[in-house]
């Protein structure tokens, strides 16, 4: 079989891919008006991080269920669904009014980022599952591609966290949702007029109870992946930025300004850094040659290696005590360089789970990997404003080396699925 896809599955692969970038932009930007927007009102940090909690929540639901609707009507419709419904939910959040109460504003805001929670993984399980279908399977081109497609993805969503903060600080905060709404909606008026063939059209025979994997595998590539997302979102979430607040902020609005932009740019950076690295894991795990049972093995051996990066962060923020100059460069540095580690946990991840599932139960097997990411979302963000606002660093860092440690020996207990070959 050659490596190259035939013309109308590239061009399914190109339309699905180009819709997550304009999906994951706005995704990225909206998180970080929501973020900074509420934290300039007086939000504590538990309040930000139950600001995001629905949206966690709508993810696990949805990929549970996405998994058997995109089964039964087709990838193309939960697409177009999810494009649709993050555009609403962005219409609906620009209708927030600054003079509602503290308890009145969190509840609709929930509300609403649950709405975008259940628009983002009808978007990511879509575009996820169509790589198996569309991908070649020769010389590592299924790890390449879903490789390409979520490296990119997560620059892109760096550069929304960017666009969010300097939105925030020019246009502000409604005129900033609904310009992401219009774009995003011009996108999905496109893709919906010229979506080219290539996709599964569903099947009406799917049972919901297929969703639930029978595969050890699957079984535990998703519980390694809900300790591994937990382990980021722990810090990422609200502990990370509202530390740089509190030391590049001293609250007048000049300040707010200039910190805003530098919290958007590390961000940005972080997660530009992490998808670019998740693009190039292919030719660093030699994967073209690499058989599946030592990739299957490297899966546990990065893991450890990303434990011991949290690690060494919480040592340093005990022995600081206090926020220090030194201390803010080496978080910065550290989180970058788990971000590199990070992204190659990820993305042997994304690609195990393509590798592990059948073609015709790639939605259900998808769905339910994700409903679990969404799980390590969702445990990450509720312990991000907890931890740091009990502990404060070293108690929310100690809790990402927990969280990675875990997920280090969940992947222990992967097997290869591919008989034992030489590669040529």
């Amino acid at each position: 079989m050659s490596d190259r896809a035939p013309p109308e599955g590239l061009s399914a692969y190109i339309a699905v891919t180009a819709s997550y970038w304009a999906f994951m932009l706005t995704d990225g930007a909206l998180r970080m008006l929501v973020l900074l927007h509420f934290h300039t009102l007086g939000f504590t940090p538990v309040q930000l991080a139950y600001l995001f909690v629905l949206y966690e929540i709508a993810g696990m639901v949805t990929n549970l269920s996405a998994g058997w609707i995109a089964a039964r009507f087709g990838l193309t419709s939960t697409l177009y669904a999810g494009l649709g419904l993050q555009v609403v939910a962005l219409i609906a959040l620009a209708q927030l009014d600054s003079g509602w109460a503290i308890g009145v504003s969190v509840a609709f805001v929930m509300v609403v980022q649950g709405a975008s929670g259940v628009a983002k993984d009808l978007a990511k399980m879509s575009s996820k599952s169509a790589v198996k279908v569309l991908a070649p399977t020769e010389n590592g081109g299924l790890f390449r591609w879903v490789a390409i497609l979520t490296g990119s993805k997560n620059a892109v969503k760096g550069v929304g966290f960017l666009l969010g903060a300097g939105l925030l600080t020019t246009v502000g905060f409604v005129w900033a949702v609904l310009a992401m709404a219009a774009v995003l909606a011009g996108i999905l008026t496109a893709v919906f007029l010229a979506m080219p063939p290539g996709l599964p059209k569903g099947r009406k025979g799917a049972k919901f109870s297929e969703v639930f994997s029978k595969s050890a595998n699957v079984n535990w590539l998703s519980a390694a992946r809900v300790f591994l997302f937990g382990a980021r979102d722990v810090w990422f979430v609200v502990g990370i930025p509202i530390y740089f607040y509190a030391v590049l902020s001293d609250g007048t609005p000049e300040s707010n300004r200039a910190a805003f932009f530098m919290i958007g740019t590390f961000m940005a950076l972080w997660i530009i850094l992490y998808g670019a690295v998740q693009a190039t894991a292919p030719k660093l795990l030699r994967a073209a040659t690499t058989p599946e049972r030592d990739l299957v093995g490297k899966a546990r051996g990065w893991a450890w290696s990303l434990a011991a990066i949290p690690a060494a962060l919480t040592a340093a923020a005990l022995a600081s005590g206090d926020p220090q100059p030194w201390l803010t460069v080496t978080l910065v540095a550290g989180l970058l360089v788990f971000g590199v580690v990070f992204a190659v946990n990820s993305a042997l991840h994304s690609y195990l789970i393509l590798a592990f599932t059948k073609a015709e139960r790639v939605t259900m097997d998808v769905g339910f990997y994700y409903m679990a990411n969404a799980g390590g979302r969702l445990l990450g963000t509720v312990l991000s404003g907890f931890t740091y606002q009990v502990g404060g660093l070293p108690l929310m860092l100690g809790t990402a080396t927990v969280m990675v440690a875990l997920s280090a020996l969940a992947a222990g207990r992967l097997t290869a699925t591919e008989p034992e070959v030489t590669p040529a």
